[in-house]
């Protein structure tokens, strides 16, 4: 036993993957895996189509209804906000347009009664044109809060499934080594990054957008208080006139 020499064992080599990038382990994932990765992509790739779209029509519906505030402010009656407006689209003219019409509908009959039927309606007509803008503002912001609230879901899937397949490669291996046991974690791992990258800004763009649809609302419910008050002066002067021709005479 003493000159026995002592036996040593050669160490084992980590045959580990040479790319561990990230599209290396997208590559040599799991079909399932992969699937998970590329909706989580696509998820991502939807947020930021909708991150551009949407700013740039809360930009423009916002520049179109300051102008429709500011030319409806200005105007001492409704026809003159109707000419300053002219065919210009957007929700203020609109606004202008819906209340001409109903004082134009209701003309008859405000010889014999008062305004205050005339004012009910143009608030109702208002108040639909008003929550018909407000949702074609907020169309697409839903798919971004889908987006925000299940993509990390959908990547832990990813994870739980990866891990599985590492677990059941370490057992059909019958060993820990590392080589067998950190590629299939990393796999796993990237599909909770991409859960997280497509989440996160989906999240912050819509609070992002929330505040601004906000303040769209609060604009056009200025204006629409503008024109209100428009209708609410040409009845008064309306009522003034004849009483001045009267005593004219």
């Amino acid at each position: 036993m003493g000159n026995r020499r002592p036996h040593w064992r050669k160490p084992m080599e980590l045959n580990l993957p040479h790319d561990l990038s990230p599209w290396g382990m997208f590559m040599a994932a799991d079909i399932i895996v992969k699937a998970v990765m590329i909706g989580l992509a696509f998820a991502s790739l939807v947020t930021w189509t909708i991150w551009l779209a949407k700013s740039l029509e809360i930009l423009g519906g916002k520049l179109r209804i300051r102008r429709a505030v500011r030319a409806i402010g200005d105007a001492a009656t409704l026809k003159q906000a109707s000419r300053a407006l002219g065919r210009s689209g957007g929700p203020g003219a609109l606004l202008v347009k819906a209340a001409e019409e109903e004082t134009a509908l209701s003309a008859g009959a405000l010889d014999h009664v008062g305004g205050d039927g005339l004012k009910e309606r143009v608030t109702s007509r208002l108040s639909r044109i008003e929550a018909a803008a407000s949702r074609r503002m907020s169309r697409g912001t839903g798919v971004l809060a889908t987006i925000g609230s299940t993509a990390p879901f959908v990547g832990l899937f990813g994870t739980v499934w990866g891990i599985m397949n590492a677990f059941i490669g370490i057992s059909q291996a019958q060993t820990t080594n590392l080589a067998v046991v950190a590629p299939g974690i990393a796999e796993a791992l990237l599909a909770t990054a991409m859960g997280l990258v497509a989440a996160i800004p989906a999240v912050v763009i819509y609070n992002v957008f929330a505040r601004s649809i906000a303040g769209y609302r609060q604009i056009l419910a200025d204006a629409s208080a503008g024109v209100e008050r428009l209708v609410s002066r040409d009845l008064d002067f309306r009522t003034v006139a004849p009483a001045t021709a009267l005593a004219a005479e």
